[in-house]
């Protein structure tokens, strides 16, 4: 049985808000095994974009334990969770995020900037991750240049070249067209049958029929937690 890449035991988010406590989180607990493939649901303020945040070391929680490739977030310091931002999750966003006067090799090489992978083996890695997502021969094209859906590609690719321990998707379809939408969804479960650890964070449960599990929040608690026999199975063919 695989080991658990993440381990969450009570977690809770607390904001104050004048005097009175609002919990974003209200004592959620969950592990996520390596391979997996896990759809966070949920409406606006269900608490599923603060559980993304603090599985992304992007925030910590309040109260409880959160435990990423066995690695405790709770007391790192702002530099140490950038650090396991950088070198074991892939961040892959709604809007791209990507340098418009830049390439799409360039694009995907920024996050070696701040590694420790050796400068010689930049372009390489590069290159062979732009060929993993189908773009070998779109390296030196722009954004610009580009389609939305090769966009998100370039992107995914940049999630991908430090090589982590999983990719966190916030919305990745929100901004493409359903056929598009597909394609992209297609990657991801070819990704996930390579062996990464993906977890999609959606509103809209015709995405989340895609993964292998879903996890849905409300009222900052999580109300379900469900095996997905049949995941939808999206393919390029179906896509075209």
């Amino acid at each position: 049985m695989p080991s658990a890449l993440i381990t969450v035991k009570q977690a809770k988010k607390i904001y104050q808000m004048g005097d009175e406590k609002v919990y974003a989180l209200k004592g959620v607990d969950l592990q996520i095994q390596q391979g997996e493939f896990v759809a966070i649901m949920g409406s606006s303020g269900s608490g599923k974009s603060t559980m993304m945040n603090l599985l992304g070391c992007l925030d910590i929680a309040t109260e409880g334990s959160i435990a990423l490739d066995g690695i405790e977030l709770a007391n790192l310091s702002k530099n140490e969770l950038a650090s396991i931002r950088n070198q074991r999750i892939g961040f892959v966003f709604q809007q791209f995020n990507l340098l418009p006067r830049t390439s799409a090799l360039d694009n995907v090489t920024l996050p070696l900037l701040y590694s420790q992978v050796p400068e010689s083996q930049w372009l390489e890695r590069a290159k062979r991750c732009l060929e993993q997502v189908g773009l070998g021969s779109r390296m030196e094209h722009h954004p610009a240049q580009l389609s939305g859906g090769q966009q998100q590609r370039v992107a995914i690719a940049r999630a991908l070249v430090n090589q982590p321990v999983m990719i966190l998707a916030d919305e990745p379809t929100g901004a493409l067209d359903t056929q598009t939408g597909l394609e992209v969804m297609a990657l991801f479960q070819q990704l996930n049958q390579q062996g990464k650890t993906i977890i999609l964070v959606t509103h809209e449960p015709e995405i989340a029929e895609f993964a292998k599990r879903r996890l849905t929040f409300r009222d900052g608690e999580l109300v379900a937690d469900d095996i997905n026999p049949k995941p939808r199975i999206a393919t390029e063919e179906q896509a075209k």
